[in-house]
């Protein structure tokens, strides 16, 4: 069953997806960059140590992957729902199988929390390098993404 959306908020139906989605990559980019700081903290000594460890970048790490899993499998839910909605069926592209895969990833990536606090290495090198591979696939979700919005303006502006 398609439920109508009202005109007025179909093009900010349509856009909310993009927007998340492109919020969530810098949130992604940012939420490295902190994790990135608080790793510093294994090969750092002194009172340049004792400032990064008041910084609590672990807390502010642990929270924006919480946030971040939360806004991945929203928008991956959210631009399917979106594009079953305005088409009546979802098409198989490059762009559905790089953002289911990014629920994944994103998923896979928290599942490795637990273990992180045991504080096993192995754990950290799964998860940085999972999340490696997240911002890659984010990266084409982005194109492949930005591939689709064009087509829409185009779209919109033909019918206008």
């Amino acid at each position: 069953m398609i439920v109508a959306i009202p005109e007025p908020f179909k093009t900010v139906v349509t856009f909310a997806h993009p927007l998340l989605m492109l919020a969530t990559l810098f949130l992604a980019l940012y939420a490295g960059y902190i994790g990135w700081q608080y790793r510093k903290i294994r090969s750092t000594e002194g009172e340049e140590k004792k400032a990064l460890i008041a910084k609590r970048y672990n807390i502010l790490h642990h929270k924006l992957g919480s946030v971040f899993l939360v806004l991945m499998v929203a928008g991956a839910v959210g631009g399917m729902a979106v594009t079953y909605n305005d088409n009546g069926k979802l098409f198989v592209s490059a762009h559905l199988l790089a953002g289911l895969g990014l629920a994944f990833l994103a998923a896979l990536s928290a599942a490795f929390a637990p273990i992180l606090q045991q504080g096993k290495e192995w754990a950290r090198v799964t998860h940085i390098t999972v999340n490696t591979a997240l911002i890659g696939v984010f990266a084409w979700q982005t194109f492949t993404g930005w591939q689709i919005v064009q087509r829409i303006l185009e779209k919109m502006f033909k019918a206008a």
